[in-house]
């Protein structure tokens, strides 16, 4: 009797396990098809009338405006060729002597750049500014020819010239006193009136 009563138990035991398999099961599916739902709605774009991406779906009344075909330019329109300098000159943002790598800062794009110890001709330090030119490396821009930067030697300006071609002038004795001289001239007078 007692092993029959095992029996028992366990096939209520395991069916029970199967029906809460079974229902966990359906909700996971009802999950996932309520998030396709979802998703979907989510997903639906819509273009306006300038070619933008909107969730607003497009207004049937609104007049839409006619476009001459012959004005749309399907071409990339030219650019003028400058040619941009292979010398950089940038600040050492961040330098490990140890590791012997850094970065630099370009003082045009202010975009970092990578160096490597081996692309270093003088000794660099943090916050020095230094000429560097750029070569695309395995991983992006990578400064090579790395030097101090040195201020370029300016001449020296001219003296000034003398002018020649102007008259000299004298200055007279009139020109030359002072309202200050003429009161103590006018003292002195005046003290030599009384003796």
């Amino acid at each position: 009797m007692g092993r029959s009563q095992e029996t028992f138990n366990k096939k209520d035991v395991r069916t029970k396990k199967e029906k809460k398999r079974k229902e966990k099961l359906a909700r996971k599916l009802s999950r996932k098809e309520e998030e396709k739902k979802g998703n979907l709605e989510d997903m639906i774009m819509y273009l306006d009338e300038n070619g933008n991406f909107t969730e607003i779906p497009p207004d049937p009344t609104k007049k839409k405006k006619e476009i001459d075909s012959e004005s749309i330019a399907i071409s990339i329109p030219k650019m003028d060729h400058v040619e941009i300098d292979p010398i950089r000159k940038g600040i050492v943002s961040f330098f490990n002597d140890a590791k012997g790598f850094g970065f630099i800062k370009d003082s045009e794009t202010q975009e970092s750049v990578f160096v490597h110890i081996n692309n270093v001709i003088d000794e660099i330090k943090e916050n020095n500014v230094v000429n560097f030119e750029v070569e695309m490396g395995m991983k992006g821009p990578t400064a090579t020819n790395v030097k101090i930067y040195k201020e370029p030697i300016k001449p020296p300006k001219p003296a000034p010239v003398a002018e020649t071609d102007a008259p000299a002038v004298e200055a007279s004795d009139a020109d030359t006193d002072k309202p200050e001289d003429k009161e103590g001239a006018e003292k002195i007078d005046s003290e030599k009136d009384k003796e």
